[in-house]
């Protein structure tokens, strides 16, 4: 156990009560402190607690940038664009776009490369990743510091570890799920006790099961509402890659990845990675009302086989038979429905002056609608 992490988990509690799970999110992965779980390690690949699709295969990246070259143009090639990606991980993805970029007569030329991360870790990781590959990289500790500009940006796996809160529907009430400490001094699960408000209930659930959990994400909804307002007033594009789901819909997505495997995620704070699933219908409401375009969610596997990611494959294959067999298993991971494939989703929120990106369905008159499509 990350014993600082705990202690302070624990002292908060004994001090101030139980706490919510957006508040248990925010101390367990990084509140500033410098010993949260981003902040102490490098939690990707196979020496870490997971593997996000950029570190699977190449092929996801080239897809990914040579979509965002394919965009830049359909925004009529403007001379200078923000490409962003929060969350960044190693920058493992954004090297691959960079990649791609340079096959672009102008693209490279126009962008500018802007990290959100809070992690120095991290932010060093990036920093020899990408050197050799940009000249400007410029690094933020949220959306809000980002210059103004049209923007491409891309989030894989950047939604997920945003806090969320649960309720629970409990005697003809919902009450928020809260963490607290039990006689012994271990966390465990506690109701407030007072229900929230039932307008804060989506009606079709308010008849949901005793037991039935609603998660909200708050800050998810902001952070889209955020992207929205920007790609409305100056131009461009987001694509969102996460694993989710199109809401409202109850049901209990936290969960800790640690080494791999799911873990109990009060077991150890500080020590695995916190997530929960994303509800897209929310995150494209936010942007919607905000003045953006929303469209999707489509399957990861849609996604990267209508922009060619075999044919991608079967070439990288020819160029390189040694590493055939290597190729085949990382793309199937990609987009196999029991993989990646299916769990993963696809988001893309535009300026309300483009249409359809690709390869998401265009709509009757071309308008892209609050909630956005369904797979």
């Amino acid at each position: 156990m990350n014993a600082p992490v705990a202690d302070r988990i624990r002292a908060r509690i004994a001090q101030q009560g139980s706490i919510g799970i957006d508040d248990y999110m925010r101390l367990a992965l990084g509140d500033g402190s410098g010993d949260g779980y981003y902040a102490t390690r490098d939690p990707f690949g196979a020496s870490g607690d997971f593997i996000t699709a950029p570190e699977v295969s190449q092929l996801f990246g080239e897809i990914v940038g040579a979509w965002c070259a394919h965009m830049w143009a359909e925004m009529g090639r403007p001379s200078s664009v923000l490409l962003v990606e929060p969350g960044p991980g190693r920058g493992t993805l954004m090297a691959d776009i960079l990649r791609v970029a340079r096959l672009v007569p102008g693209f490279l030329e126009a962008a500018t490369v802007h990290l959100v991360e809070t992690s120095p870790a991290l932010r060093q990781r990036q920093r020899d990743t990408l050197a050799p590959l940009a000249a400007g990289i410029f690094w933020h500790e949220s959306l809000s510091t980002l210059p103004d500009g049209p923007m491409l940006l891309v989030a894989n796996e950047f939604f997920d570890a945003l806090p969320l809160r649960q309720v629970q529907h409990r005697g003809g009430g919902w009450f928020e799920r809260r963490i607290s400490l039990s006689p012994q001094g271990a966390l465990q699960w506690t109701l407030a006790p007072d229900p929230v408000a039932e307008s804060d209930i989506p009606p079709a659930l308010r008849g949901s099961p005793d037991g039935a959990i609603l998660e909200t994400a708050p800050e998810r909804e902001a952070a889209a509402r955020e992207v929205g307002a920007r790609l409305a007033r100056f131009g461009g594009c987001a694509l969102i890659i996460d694993y989710g789901f199109s809401g409202p819909a109850t049901g209990d997505t936290f969960q800790a990845l640690k080494a791999h495997a799911y873990a109990d995620p009060l077991a150890d704070p500080g020590q695995a990675d916190l997530t929960s699933h994303v509800d897209f219908t929310a995150l494209a409401a936010a942007a919607t009302a905000a003045g953006a375009s929303a469209w999707g969610p489509i399957s990861q596997a849609a996604f990267l086989s209508e922009l060619g990611i075999a044919m991608r494959a079967r070439k990288l294959m020819t160029a390189r038979p040694d590493k055939a067999g290597e190729i085949e298993l990382a793309l199937a991971r990609l987009v196999s429905p029991d993989q990646m494939g299916a769990l993963f989703k696809v988001a893309c929120l535009t300026a309300p002056n483009l249409g359809a990106p690709p390869p998401f369905p265009p709509r009757s008159g071309g308008e892209s609608v609050p909630g956005g499509n369904a797979d």
